[in-house]
Order: C-alpha cells, then structure tokens, then sequence
C-alpha cells in the first residue's frame, strides 16, 4: 500500500471516528431525544440547533468521498478491516473528552485490533 492510500484510509477512518464522537457530543448537548412521529419536529429542531451534531455529518459526507476515493485505491479486504482503526481512536477519545470508562476488556480489545490491523496491512505489501 502506497502512502497516498494508506493516507486515504487514515483520513477516512478519522474522519468517521470524529463524526461519532461528535454526535455523542451533541446527544450529551441535546439531552433525551425522542424518535417517535409526534416528535419528529422538536427532535429535528433540537438536532439542528447544536453544532456537534451539524459538525458530526458534515464529517461523515467528507468521510464518504474519502473512502471512495480509498476503495478506488485499496482492495477493500484490505480497506474496511482498517475501520477498525476508528474504534481505537474514539474509546481514546471519548476516554479524555467525553469522560467514558475503559476497562481492561476494552484495553486488551484495542490491543487485538492493533495487532489484527497490524496483520492485514502486511497484506497490502
């Protein structure tokens, strides 16, 4: 895998793991959000009035044209197993910003990950 793709990949994956964390933001932000049809209007209002929310999709479309962009680069046996970069990169953060919990499941789960992407991007050599 050339550095252009391996960038690609990496952009896309910080891309998509950014947009989650930041639409936990805004749920924490927004509070309680009912998706019921009575409610669709205030829950649609209140999810467009908060900017970690707006700034969340706006970071998934980029990320969609990045991946693409990646997949028209990279065999996607070796693409998609490297989402799995993104659950690294948000139980970090959402361990110091968010203030979550990482037990030592969790820290052994990244510590699998590593090596399992480790493993499949030798594949790509």
């Amino acid at each position: 895998m050339n550095a252009l793709s391996f960038a690609l990949i990496l952009t896309g994956v910080l891309l998509n793991a950014f947009a989650q964390l930041l639409l936990k933001a805004g749920t924490n932000r927004a509070g309680d959000l009912r998706f019921t049809p009575d409610a669709a209007l205030e829950t649609a209002t209140r999810i467009l009035g908060q900017w970690p929310f707006l700034l969340g999709f706006a970071f998934y479309g980029i990320s969609v044209v990045v991946w693409i962009a990646a997949l028209s680069r990279v065999p996607v046996t070796v693409a998609y197993p490297m989402l799995s970069i993104g659950y690294i990169v948000n139980a970090l953060i959402a361990r110091y910003w968010l203030g979550e919990q990482l037990n030592m499941g969790g820290w052994a789960g990244i510590a699998f990950i590593c090596v399992g992407v480790w493993l499949i991007s030798r594949q790509a050599v």
